[in-house]
């Protein structure tokens, strides 16, 4: 089976960082992955610069990637107004976003689960009337750092609303990174009996070090779509203690070295690493090579 690997480094890795980031270091970034062999690249998103400054520019940065062909650019958005915005600069896909856990949905975006969803229910018609695919985020489907662990009911709960209005593909968070492999497991079990295993993506943190493991563990179950992220950038604001996302180049190697097929050039995923490290002026997850 095929690994997709969907690259959420300019959005989800960036939108944690406290300096400012130039549109043109952005850019260059995107223009870098864009050149590595992804699918889909997830390059900002369409909030409130209120909320989140470091994207105040996802109309500039849409509007000056270089976009090759076969690959979706997609984009965040959390209410009709942000969707506007990414119609006009031509997003392929966006994702909407909501959580498992009520805590942790109030502290992320001031909303009950349901508020969340009522927010973007409108969303998502109109994205496919526009012919705009949709994806859809839920956050703390493991564990929540204020409710502890959270139940698989509660995740497939969110899911089936989500698919009732409509949303193509689930990205299903490990928010804080604190799910094993067990806990994988238990969540598919449950997770496969209402949703197609193709419609279902994994999000993982490297908090506690088990994102590589608890990705393979869910491709032997079927799952072949997981969200990282260049270097291993990003985080949760709203999630204390959480490290960042699994790295692109490490699980991007794991999957290679089990035998799973994965269509990225991971040299070039390198390049992009060093290129977003030298403009954040640190060390990021050191590169990986398949020679290493």
């Amino acid at each position: 089976m095929n690994v997709r690997i969907v690259e959420v480094g300019p959005r989800d890795g960036l939108q944690n960082e406290k300096q400012p980031i130039p549109t043109e270091v952005k850019v260059a970034l995107v223009d870098a992955l864009s050149e590595a062999g992804y699918e889909e690249i997830e390059v900002s998103a369409f909030v409130s610069p209120k909320w989140i400054p470091q994207l105040a520019d996802a109309s500039e940065v849409f509007a000056r990637i270089r976009r090759r062909p076969g690959v979706v650019y997609s984009a965040l958005v959390p209410n009709e107004q942000g969707l506007d915005r990414a119609l006009e600069a031509r997003v392929g896909k966006v994702a909407v976003f909501t959580a498992a856990s009520e805590t942790f949905n109030r502290k992320n975006i001031n909303a009950t689960i349901e508020e969340s969803i009522a927010r973007f229910a409108p969303v998502v018609p109109r994205a496919l009337e526009a012919g705009v695919r949709v994806r859809g985020y839920i956050s703390t489907a493991f564990s929540c750092p204020y409710e502890g662990k959270i139940d698989s009911s509660a995740v497939v709960a969110v899911a089936k609303r989500l698919l009732d209005l409509g949303v193509e593909e689930l990205s299903i968070g490990d928010t804080i990174g604190k799910a094993t492999v067990e806990e994988v497991n238990v969540l598919l079990d449950r997770l496969l009996d209402a949703v197609p295993q193709d419609r279902i993506a994994l999000h993982f943190h490297d908090t506690y070090g088990m994102a590589v493991a608890n990705a393979l563990a869910a491709y032997e179950r079927g799952i072949t779509i997981f969200d990282a992220s260049v270097g291993g950038v990003g985080g949760c604001p709203y999630a204390p203690g959480a490290a960042g996302n699994v790295a692109t180049e490490d699980l991007a190697l794991a999957f290679q070295r089990s035998g799973a097929p994965v269509s990225l050039d991971l040299a070039k995923v390198s390049a992009a690493c060093d290129l977003l490290a030298s403009a954040l002026g640190r060390r990021l997850r050191p590169p990986a090579s398949p020679s290493a």
